[in-house]
Formats: C-alpha cells, structure tokens, sequence
C-alpha cells in the first residue's frame, strides 16, 4: 500500500488518522514509533498505563525513589541496537559493574555457579554427600530422561540438585521441574562440569595447576554494563519526547478496545480512556500487546482466536524496601535459592546506578516475587507485602527490620510468556493466520510474539518491522530474532551487524539470542519428533 503523509492532528468523521497505529510505548512499540517518524512517517502509539513509558523496561518513581523492574543490563551483540541506544541517549550512560551470586543459607555462591566453590562452601559432611549423591547417579543414572530434574539429577546429582537448581527453579516459573523439559535444562546449565571442577581444585590444592578453572567451560560472562544514570525508563522517556518532537503522538491511558479491518487492506483501533474513546485510522498497525489480548479484540475475530486464548504467562511483584544505612551488599541481584521464604530475587539498585537513591545515607532493596495475576502474593495487600518482604530479608539474615523506614509495591503482569505443551501450535496458528490475511498488521516484542525476548531482541523485531513497512515487502523474517541457544551476555557487544533476511544464515541468527532461558513441559516422545522437524526459518 502507498503511503500518504497523514495530518495526525486532523480527523476525518470524528477519526484520527496516521500512517501507522502502534500499540504499546514498550521498547518495541517506542523503537518503531521512533524510526518510523524518523523517517517522515506519521504515528500514533496507544499506550494503556498513565504514567509510564517502557513496559517491564519501565522505571518506576516513588518519593524520589527509582525502581528497575526486573533489572535491564544494556548490552546486545547487535551493532544496531547498540547504536539506536546511543542515538536516543547519547549523554546518559554510566558504565557499572556486573556482579550477580546465589544466596544459600547464608552464604554467597557465584553465579553462574562455581562448582569448587560451592562444595567449599556447604561444608565437608554436605559436600561428602553431594559428591556421594553425584557419584551414585553417574554409576546408576536414570535411563529415562524426560525432565528438568531427570538431566540435572544425572548431571549433578540429587543433593546439588536440591540445593541449587529446585527451589529457584520452581520459584520462577510456578511449575515442579520434573514437568519441565530436559532439553533445556542441557541448555541452561551447559558448561559446568562437577568432576572437571573437583579435579581441578585439588591440582590447584596441590600446586599443580595456577590457572583456575572451577569446571567452568562457557565463556565468561560481561564483567561491566551500560545503564542509564536514571534507569532504563530514561532510554524510553527520551525515545518518546523525540517521537512527539518529530510530530507523532504518543496517547497514554489508552487501552485497546479492538482494531478493526477497513476492508482496504487498513485499519481501525478504537482506545478507551478515562475520557471516552479515540479511533484511529492508519494504513498500518504494529502490537506489542499480548497476543492473547489482541486475538480477543481483533474484528473480524481471526479463527485462531481460540488459539491464542490459549496462551498463558507468568507474573511477578517487586517490593522495594527503603533502608536506613549502606548497602547491604554489592551486588546488582542475588538469586535466592533457599526454601524457607517465597522471594527468589533480591535488587540493590544503588548498585544498578547511585542516581537511583535519592538519599545517601538511604539504601534501597528490591525483593522479586513470582508469582501468577489473581494469586495469593498477586491479591495480597501492599502494607501486607511490605511486611512481608521485611520479615523474609530477617528471615535471610539479610536485614535488621528496624531500619526498614518504608516501602512500595510494583506489580508486573504478564511479565514472561509461559512455554507450555502447546504454546508454540498456538503461537504459529495465529502468526500465519494474520500474515496471510492481514500483511498490514505486524507483530512485535515479547508479548506481541510470545517470546521470551530481551529488550534488545524486541527492539530488532520492531526495527525489521520498520524496514518491511518502508520497502513495502517483508524483506525480514522478524520471526527469525532470538532463535539460537548461546546465553546472551556472552560475546562482545555491537559484534553482529547482519539483520535477518529471508534467507538467514546461523551466524546471523545467532546475533540475538536467548530462548534457552524458558523452560519447556515434558512432551510425548511422538509429539517432540515432530515438533523437532518443524523449521519456520524461511518466510513462506
């Protein structure tokens, strides 16, 4: 369809009308909002908080006080998000430290796990028994390996299994691990030898060896980061002025109602306000939204639509707690691997950026809740919360109460798309319904493809977007982002400069990458052959 520079602040029957309508001020909706004004085309993004810009990216404000939800280390391997970053804020990073460890009963792992150190540190009698728990199951392991727990058991035994893998594990994603696939936990834990990590410890202990090597094989994760001084939702506050500045809209408070085919190959979206509703009219319509939300407003209801009501995503809650005194540690987060309280992640956020704290003689923690929308922790009442998360951190060992001096809660739905039996049937029915029948509505992000994507990778699929959209043609396979296994902090930064075309090779797929990092349920060996033979690489 030809484009026709629209007068956004015109209406036409009480409609406004723009060359693309985007749902969503997340990283993926604002990327391309920003590109495609850039580049002289009109748009209006839809926005349903009231407050703020970014989705999970967001930054959260409360009595001066900035919140991180969920923890946005600025790294990618691809050359052109690192350079959109620095185009939109080109004089507001800071370079910080990266240190992430597990908590154990009271003591500090490194993370990823170290696994010298870690039999070091439980103590002789325990790490007797892990290593008896790893030699019986290398001697006997289990024949039938299904699960998550099948292949760690066998890798690591019952007792390392228990302690450090379990208990985290279940926390996060809401299910027991041995309904978890084993296929990623090969994936996930990849690298870490027990045996290599023992051998190694005594020729160190022995004089013989001088170079560590803890059993680790990967590549050794990023020392240091980028992170905007004020916390990601800067990158995307900034992004938003810019769009506004170069005559596009950005409408906050205003929830999809439904987005309608016109029947010329366009579209309408209609966004319900405190104030009444706001149609717009564009040639072209981008969504971040959740795909089970946009099948439900979708007109005419796409016959997958029942498809997508099948998809289903995990929630989580942050508590922050403003502390009297230093810093209770250094770290950026600590994962907490203990049994005896429900958080599973703890955020220093001086440690993410000083600018975060208004207070210097303040510190400020942010305890991790996963959680589902509609749940006990979801339903449970901020003060309850707060009180909550107080007594877990005494619980930890972590925090003297008396110096808790008040807190807040961030809740966060739909924050990872949940990788059950049929998600990926569900996923792909309702992506080749719509490119078949709508080429003009384009899907994008985390949520708009039910991906566990980084920011990153959601920012490359709205800039693939951008670039189908202006050529007219889908040059790019957006579907091809974040396809590879290899963990996403590891490589150097701005490395890749290929996007995916239609024809994608295995480096250029590989650029962005984290997929490992959502746990599939175990399937019926009939069921995986076939998904395995499955390849969406190539656009059809």
């Amino acid at each position: 369809m030809a484009f026709e520079q629209a007068d956004i602040g015109g209406t036409a029957g009480g409609e406004r009308r723009a060359d693309v309508a985007i749902i969503g001020a997340g990283p993926a909706g604002l990327t391309a909002g920003y590109l495609l004004a850039k580049a002289g085309k009109s748009v209006v993004i839809i926005e349903q908080d009231e407050t703020y810009v970014g989705g999970i990216s967001r930054t959260v404000e409360h009595e001066g006080y900035r919140f991180d939800i969920g923890g946005h280390r600025f790294f990618s391997k691809s050359a052109a998000v690192v350079d959109l970053w620095n185009e939109i804020l080109p004089d507001d990073f800071i370079e910080r430290p990266r240190m992430s460890r597990i908590y154990y009963e009271g003591k500090f792992y490194s993370y990823p796990l170290r696994a010298f150190e870690a039999l070091r540190n439980l103590g002789l009698l325990r790490s007797a028994h892990c290593m008896a728990s790893y030699a019986w199951f290398k001697l006997f392991p289990k024949k039938d390996v299904k699960s998550f727990e099948d292949w760690t058991i066998n890798q690591f035994g019952q007792k390392l299994y228990s302690i450090f893998f379990k208990t985290y594990t279940e926390k996060v994603w809401g299910m027991p691990c041995n309904e978890m696939s084993a296929d990623w936990a090969a994936q996930r834990i990849k690298g870490l030898s027990l045996w290599s990590a023992v051998v190694d410890g005594l020729k160190r202990s022995l004089g013989l060896n001088k170079k560590p090597n803890d059993g680790m094989q990967a590549k050794t994760l990023l020392e240091n980061f980028r992170y905007p001084r004020l916390g990601p939702g800067m990158m995307w506050e900034a992004a938003r002025d810019k769009i506004e500045a170069m005559g596009g809209t950005v409408l906050m408070g205003h929830s999809l109602k439904q987005l309608s085919a016109d029947g010329r190959g366009g579209w309408r979206m209609s966004a319900t306000t405190a104030d009444g509703e706001v149609v717009i009219a564009a040639d072209h319509a981008i969504s971040s939204a959740p795909m089970r939300e946009l099948g439900r407003r979708l007109h005419p209801l796409p016959d997958t639509g029942l498809n997508a009501a099948e998809l289903n995503y995990r929630d989580f809650l942050t508590v922050a707690l403003m502390v009297e005194g230093e810093d209770l540690f250094p770290d950026n987060w600590i994962y907490i691997h203990d049994s005896k309280v429900q958080v599973g992640r703890v955020q220093n956020f001086r440690s993410w950026s000083p600018e975060l704290i208004p207070d210097e003689d303040m510190a400020c923690i942010g305890l991790e809740y996963f959680c589902f929308e509609g749940d006990g922790l979801w339903d449970m009442e901020d003060a309850a919360l707060v009180d909550l998360a107080t007594v877990e951190m005494k619980t930890l060992g972590l925090l003297d109460p008396a110096r808790v001096k008040g807190g807040v809660v961030v809740r966060q739905p739909k924050a990872y798309p949940v990788y059950d039996e049929d998600y990926a049937a569900n996923v792909e029915a309702m992506r080749r319904e719509l490119e078949h029948r709508h080429p003009t509505l384009h899907l994008v992000g985390r949520n708009g493809m039910h991906r566990y994507n980084n920011q990153d990778h959601a920012m490359m699929t709205a800039m693939l977007t951008v670039e189908n959209i202006l050529a007219g043609e889908r040059v790019y396979d957006t579907w091809c982002v974040n396809e590879d296994a290899e963990y996403h902090e590891a490589g150097d930064e701005g490395a890749e400069r290929a996007l995916p075309r239609r024809e994608v090779s295995e480096d250029q797929a590989a650029a962005l990458a984290s997929l490992r990092d959502v746990p599939e349920r175990v399937k019926p060996a009939a069921e995986t052959n076939v998904a395995a033979g499955a390849d969406t690489r190539k656009v059809a």
